[in-house]
């Protein structure tokens, strides 16, 4: 694995970049994982109204006619396949604890640590549970704190003490931080990153066939950007955090994605 590392602002537009496109897919169909939050849909206050918008469902369902499409979510599996609602796609939810594959069949890990998470739950509900502006969510191997709707720094600061006192307690779990978030997992070595690499075992995807196209926004994104930088092109969606990245090539908006998917199928009976 190379040490490619770069600025989110500094990276070439990946709407702009026919010559990086032309030369790390040369002639291949790639193969396309997405991230869904900050990728097919804009970052929202409510996770529950950010819906996939028209153009780019059929942005996503053109690609899934002709490649090999999975979403990897943060969000609980059975969430977000509702959320996008498409045939023939590969899902995998709470950072790939959960997959579920087109042909319906199932793998999850972390259910050695339900208990843990339990504990946890109940912990943050009585310290944060009047905490203004604050969501704790419960997935089914994770669990996250948002703070995108506190209304200041104070609370902010709360919420981080708090997360790291209950983190002391509750040691068979990690936390990981994102934007706006900080999220309980269960401590295994597990992230997107080794999701997208078990998507491409279980797909029988010949990466040297189909180069592998990651696009993500978030933190928790650069574990699979980081696992194709080699073999593949990262795209991240840039936001708020400016901060360095694996990813090779970036976009400025959510619906700049659907145009990326655009881009990638012209002339795709010669890439078989």
């Amino acid at each position: 694995m190379s040490g490619h590392r770069s600025t989110i602002s500094d990276l070439p537009h990946a709407l702009d970049s026919d010559e990086l496109w032309h030369a790390r897919l040369a002639s291949r169909a790639p193969a396309l994982f997405l991230d869904y939050d900050g990728v097919l849909t804009p970052i929202v206050d409510d996770p529950a109204v950010a819906t996939l918008g028209d153009d780019t469902r059929r942005a996503v369902q053109r690609a899934a006619d002709k490649l090999t499409v999975a979403i990897i979510s943060g969000r609980d599996l059975d969430n977000v396949r509702g959320m996008v609602d498409l045939p023939g796609l590969a899902y995998a939810g709470s950072h790939g604890f959960d997959m579920l594959l087109p042909d319906g069949s199932r793998e999850r890990k972390g259910d050695d640590y339900l208990d843990d998470l339990d504990v946890v739950e109940r912990s943050l509900s009585d310290e944060l549970g009047g905490a203004e502006g604050v969501t704790i969510e419960r997935k089914r191997y994770a669990i996250a704190v948002h703070t995108r709707r506190a209304p200041d720094d104070a609370i902010r600061q709360h919420v981080a003490s708090v997360v790291e006192a209950v983190a002391v307690r509750g040691d068979r779990l990690r936390v990981t931080g994102g934007r706006d978030i900080q999220e309980f997992r269960p401590d295994i070595d597990w992230d997107k990153g080794r999701a997208l690499v078990r998507l491409t075992e279980v797909l029988a995807l010949d990466v040297d066939r189909h180069p592998p196209v990651y696009v993500g926004d978030d933190l928790t994104d650069e574990d699979a950007f980081a696992v194709i930088v080699d073999d593949g092109v990262g795209v991240v969606v840039a936001g708020a955090d400016d901060r360095p990245t694996a990813a090779r090539l970036r976009l400025d908006h959510p619906r700049q994605t659907s145009q990326l998917l655009r881009l990638l199928l012209p002339d795709l009976a010669t890439k078989a």
